[in-house]
């Protein structure tokens, strides 16, 4: 993967665009009150590396199912994000 195709995803990762402020309020309290319920159990680790797991696949499938790294992301009108 070159610079110019991870400097394209932190841009979406990063883009208010990408997901609405009320979606990432929820995000993160979800993230955090499962940490929270989690911490200290056996399960805490599994837990926390299979969701990073999952969710970075996920992120590659929609990803490749969308030309991400050639066309402009899925349903975003950010014609820069696209490649040459």
């Amino acid at each position: 993967m070159s610079i110019s195709a991870i400097k394209r995803e932190a841009r979406v990762a990063l883009s208010r665009k990408a997901q609405p402020v009320w979606f990432r309020i929820v995000k993160w309290i979800v993230i955090l009150a499962v940490g929270y319920a989690l911490w200290g159990s056996p399960y805490f680790w599994p837990v926390a590396l299979g969701s990073f797991a999952l969710a970075l696949t996920l992120h590659f499938f929609w990803r490749w199912k969308t030309k991400g790294w050639t066309e402009p992301w899925g349903g975003w009108d950010d014609v820069e994000a696209g490649g040459p």
